[in-house]
């Protein structure tokens, strides 16, 4: 999951395997695989960051 801002300054949380694209038109308009768009405020790259981010922490291995 991934914690985004709407245009009105909400924050949203969306589930990061649901994604299929994400365009810059030049808002930042992500798709769902259900068909749902949403329009946020970060950037498409602050969302691949955000969303590589939560997939290593799923991944993440204790070393020690």
């Amino acid at each position: 999951m991934v914690t985004l801002t709407r245009l009105n300054n909400s924050e949203m949380i969306i589930n990061a395997e649901l994604i299929e694209v994400i365009e810059e038109t030049p808002d930042t308009v992500i798709t769902l695989t259900t068909g749902r768009k949403f329009i946020v405020r970060e950037s498409g790259q602050e969302v691949k960051n955000l969303v590589i981010s939560y997939k290593r922490s799923l991944y993440k291995f204790d070393e020690n």
